[in-house]
């Protein structure tokens, strides 16, 4: 058998087989269907009807006619004839806070709001009701009461993608269709970095214990990270075709139960092909990294430490995710796209919010395929230059001499 093979064939059984891998690999599914059954029970379990709790707020009407509307959802405005008399009842504790409304609030606007919390801003909410009470009685008895609400609540925005032919497109954006990418997108960079962690820590446990040079001593520099790369890039195939093909199934089960918000849950059309490709071709890329990392160090523990630098790398494009929303097709983020580091999470990612150029996608996977070749070059390199290394870590300057040399 050849000799790469054994090497692929070992490395491949020996990361399926890691408790790290295989909870990592089922967790998802698992913890769907967990959810799913949780769910399911609560849904079908005789509930009370929750108790609205009514909130008390306090106001004092110096303009006169702010008498109605005084029901705010679950807010109830309690009238009070003077300033005194709203202070002292919240002190008493029987109003939250209170506001004064002016003689000259119609030509000022300005509204007092007292209330005994510290705050850095009024609450969203009760700005809102307040500004819903005043417009609902300043417009009271001058136009229908249907053209108040729609006053109070002008917008229900309804967005519809259609195709460059005009016809209504089968995928809609929205949050649903965020959820799946954005998933996937943490448990790759999640993945990725775990895979580094093994195999820099394979590599160095290796030649601590002098077990490569038994290794080399059968089979070649490059059959051997070959095959240790290619064995755990298919370990990664498992894990991503696991992950992936539960994912239907539990959206469509999920969908079926509950419906509503989970209904609208998509997966965008391209998403599993690319999924696939990019978990692949990232876990070949962070392979090959490894690989290098572990030649040139000594043990396992100073490989650990380098191979944080492009770990970290990977989870890039989650820090700045709430960018992505605000601003998706950004330079910044064609950049992360092409990358090769960042390609795999940042790509993930803007397949959930927006399209994605075909031209980046091609650029994208070419130059992470040209990654794989040229690090793993330079890592069978290192490898021969530095496969009897014991102790001190060789500085860049000396790493890259010799690879120019070696």
């Amino acid at each position: 058998m050849n000799k790469t093979l054994l090497i692929f064939r070992h490395e491949f059984l020996h990361a399926i087989k890691r408790k790290g891998f295989i909870i990592m690999t089922l967790i998802v599914p698992v913890i769907a269907l967990l959810a799913i059954g949780v769910l399911q029970l609560v849904s079908t379990a005789e509930q009370e009807p929750p108790v609205v709790e009514t909130t008390a707020i306090g106001y004092v009407d110096g303009a006169g006619g702010f008498d109605q509307y005084t029901t705010q959802g679950d807010i109830k405005l309690v009238l009070f004839d003077t300033p005194d008399d709203a202070t002292t009842a919240l002190i008493n504790g029987d109003v939250s806070e209170y506001f004064v409304i002016p003689p000259d609030y119609i030509s000022t606007g300005v509204i007092n709001r007292y209330t005994l919390e510290k705050e850095v801003e009024t609450p969203p909410v009760i700005a809102a009701v307040i500004k819903n009470f005043l417009t609902s009685n300043m417009l009271a008895g001058k136009v229908p009461p249907e053209t108040v609400y729609r006053i109070e609540s002008p917008l229900d925005l309804v967005v519809t993608r259609l195709t460059e032919t005009g016809e209504v497109a089968t995928e809609q954006g929205g949050l649903g269709n965020v959820i799946i990418p954005g998933i996937f997108s943490l448990l790759l960079a999640l993945s990725l970095m775990f895979s580094s962690t093994y195999l820099v820590q394979g590599l160095g446990d290796e030649k601590e214990s002098r077990l490569i040079e038994v290794l080399l001593s059968s089979v070649s520099t490059r059959q051997l990270l070959i095959g240790k790369v290619l064995g755990l890039g298919a370990a990664g195939l498992v894990q991503v075709v696991v992950w992936l093909a539960s994912a239907p199934l539990l959206l469509r089960l999920a969908s079926s139960s509950f419906g509503g918000f989970i209904s609208t849950i998509q997966l965008p059309a391209n998403f599993i092909v690319l999924g696939i490709v990019y978990f692949i071709l990232g876990y070949l890329l962070f392979a090959a990294l490894s690989a290098g990392v572990g030649a040139i160090s000594p043990n396992a523990r100073e490989g650990q430490q380098l191979s944080m630098i492009y770990s970290l790398f990977a989870i890039v494009p989650l820090w700045f995710s709430s960018l992505l929303f605000i601003f998706p097709n950004s330079p910044i983020w064609v950049v992360l796209t092409i990358f090769p580091i960042t390609a795999p999470v940042a790509t993930m990612l803007r397949l959930g919010v927006s399209d994605i150029a075909a031209w980046q996608l091609a650029v994208s996977i070419a130059v992470l395929v040209l990654s794989i070749i040229g690090v793993l070059f330079l890592a069978i390199r290192a490898f021969r230059v530095y496969l009897l290394m014991y102790g001190k870590r060789p500085n860049w300057g000396e790493i890259f001499q010799n690879l120019r040399s070696g």
